[in-house]
């Protein structure tokens, strides 16, 4: 993994550490890098009410908008707990596929998502883990 690549898995476990999931003890960090250089993290926040979770990816991608950022996403890290599920990689749900879509779409890009487990790191473009995606460019 390039330098690059394993600081924004850090990011992304640094994040993790913030996660609020008292109910599912499954804490997840998202980080997305920009071509600006510019990373912004999320962590997944539970709630009594189990349909109101976020996710980590969620969370991220509604900060840097709220940030204005507008495209130039190059790559995502997603890391969920090193003790659940013999530590593999986890992917990014359904949902936020999707919104990870809408920001990358936003800017023309396919971003690498780097799904980090303990052991390993898999390597993968939005557009294999979501494709033929409904996307702004559908709306024309």
């Amino acid at each position: 993994m390039s330098d690059q690549d394993e600081a924004l898995a850090n990011a992304a476990r640094e994040a993790a550490t913030r996660s609020y999931s008292p109910y599912s003890n499954y804490a997840v960090g998202a980080a997305l890098r920009f071509s600006d250089g510019s990373v912004v993290t999320g962590t997944n926040i539970e709630n009594a009410s189990y349909g109101l979770a976020l996710c980590a990816e969620t969370v991220a991608v509604s900060k840097a908008m709220a940030d204005g950022m507008r495209g130039g996403l190059e790559a995502v890290a997603v890391v969920g707990p090193a003790d659940k599920g013999n530590g593999a990689p986890i992917t990014p749900c359904g949902r936020c596929r999707q919104v990870l879509k809408e920001l990358a779409q936003l800017g023309g890009t396919d971003p690498e998502i780097l799904c980090v487990g303990n052991d390993e790191v898999r390597k993968l473009r939005l557009s294999r883990l979501l494709p033929d995606a409904f996307g702004p460019a559908a709306l024309d």
